[in-house]
This record gives C-alpha cells, sequence and structure tokens, in this order.
C-alpha cells in the first residue's frame, strides 16, 4: 500500500533512540525526510548516520531540549530552514519512564512531578505550538505524540500524570485544528522492546499481555506511520493503545 508520505517532512523528537529510533527509520523508509531530535548530540549524529545508510532518506540529527521554550523554536526554525516546511510532528521526548519511583503518595515529589511534566507534557504543546503554523500554510499535517499506559492504570502518580495528559493535549489540539486539515493522535505504548531490553524484562513484559510477547519498538513505529499517512483521516483526537492488549481490560 501506497501511504502517499513520499516527499513529506518530519520532525520526531526523541529520536537518538528507542520508540524514536525506530519511528524515524519507519518515516524514512516511505520516502519521509525527517529532523530527529534530543539533549545528546552525539547520539544524534550516530543514529542519523545509520539511519541515512540504511534508509537513503535524509536524516537530519538538531539537538534540542524540548522542556525550554527557546530551544524548540530554534529547533523548528531550524527544520524549516534545512527541509523547506514540516508536515508531521511526532512528540516522543521524554524521561524513561518518568524521573522518580512514585509509587506511593509519600515517594512523590512535586520538583520531580513538575520536571517530568515540564519536559514531556510542556515540551509536546511547545513543539506542536512552534510547529501548527507551518502545518496550517501548508493546508494539511500529522502531530502524533506518544504517551504511555501508566495513562490507564495506577502505581505510579507521576507516570500516570503526564500520560494521561497528553490523551488530553491530544484532544485539544484535535479540535483546534483538524478543521484546518491536521490531525492529531497519541498513542499509548506499553512495555516495549528496544536496545535496552533485556531478557528478563522482555520475559515479564509477555507473561502480561495477551499476545504473549513483548511488543518491539518497530511496531509502535508502523502505527505512527499509519497515522502519519493522509489516508488516516478518519482518525482525529483519539488515543491508541498499543501495548499487546490488557487481560481483563475493556476499553471503550
Amino acid at each position: 500500500m501506497d501511504l502517499q508520505l513520499s516527499g513529506k517532512r518530519a520532525i520526531v523528537t526523541g529520536g537518538s533512540r528507542g520508540i524514536g529510533k525506530a519511528i524515524a527509520r519507519a518515516l524514512a523508509l516511505e520516502g519521509v525526510d525527517v529532523v530527529i531530535t534530543a539533549r545528546g548530540f552525539d547520539a544524534l549524529t550516530t543514529t542519523a548516520a545509520e539511519l541515512a545508510r540504511e534508509t537513503g532518506a535524509r536524516i537530519i540529527p538538531i539537538a534540542a531540549d524540548t522542556g525550554d521554550d527557546a530551544a524548540v523554536a530554534t529547533l523548528v526554525g531550524a527544520t524549516v530552514a534545512v527541509l523547506g516546511g514540516i508536515d508531521i510532528l511526532v512528540n516522543n521526548a521524554a524521561t524513561p519512564g518518568g524521573i522518580a519511583p512514585a509509587a506511593k503518595l509519600a515517594e512523590v515529589d512535586a520538583r520531580n512531578l513538575l520536571n517530568d511534566v515540564n519536559v514531556k507534557v510542556a515540551g509536546y504543546l511547545r513543539t506542536s505550538q512552534a510547529a501548527a503554523p507551518y502545518l496550517v500554510q501548508n493546508g494539511w499535517g500529522r502531530i502524533i505524540n506518544i504517551g504511555g499506559l501508566a495513562a490507564r492504570r495506577t502505581g505510579n502518580y507521576i507516570a500516570s500524570v503526564r500520560n494521561v495528559a497528553v490523551s488530553s493535549i491530544t484532544k485539544n489540539l484535535a479540535d483546534e485544528f483538524g478543521p484546518q486539515g491536521i490531525t492529531v493522535n497519541a498513542i499509548h505504548p506499553g512495555a516495549t522492546r528496544t536496545e535496552k531490553t533485556d531478557t528478563a524484562a522482555a520475559q515479564k513484559a509477555a507473561a502480561n499481555v495477551t499476545v504473549g510477547r513483548i511488543i518491539d519498538a518497530a511496531e509502535i513505529a508502523w502505527l505512527v506511520t499509519i497515522l502519519a499517512s493522509p489516508k488516516s483521516i478518519a482518525l482525529n483526537g483519539q488515543t491508541l493503545q498499543a501495548g499487546g492488549g490488557s487481560f481483563g481490560v475493556i476499553d471503550y
């Protein structure tokens, strides 16, 4: 199937490793020119070179901290200067697993909560706000926000708060920009295999999902690529659970 993505231009935040790297790869394989961003420039340049060799696409590394207004403005400006515009924004940058354990109320530190929300929630808003004028100018665009299944379970106050907020901002953006040809959707991955996943973690994840194995980052990336396609117009403002199926839970 032709996803009609060839020649599109994307930003993927948190793109140097893990799910973000897999997303950049999947988009590039469909002919998308991709800016990947993260705070560490060395990791970015290594990933960009690897993905460019593998896909033949333009992969541009631009270091930026999505927790900082000026850095995000610079990121978007540099992207437009290099690629000539923006069509797709994938918001993925976050502190993996949350900044600190927060399973019990006594463990919650308000500073950690605010720092985590600043990077993931406010960060998603910053990048969306900076990129939106270019999407509106196109009359078409896609924003895909990566959350997490902590939004739909207890066990970590901070992780739950930040991922519930991802769904909230997704629907707000979708309602505002849908009439201008821009769809906004979110994906909540569960435990996902990345380059850092060991055998024990994979086995633990497999025991807790109905498909019987851990979901791979490439499979999350495939869903993102579908949502980025012009063919995905029927979906807007939705949050898709993508953890391999939780036992006993009915989502509706």
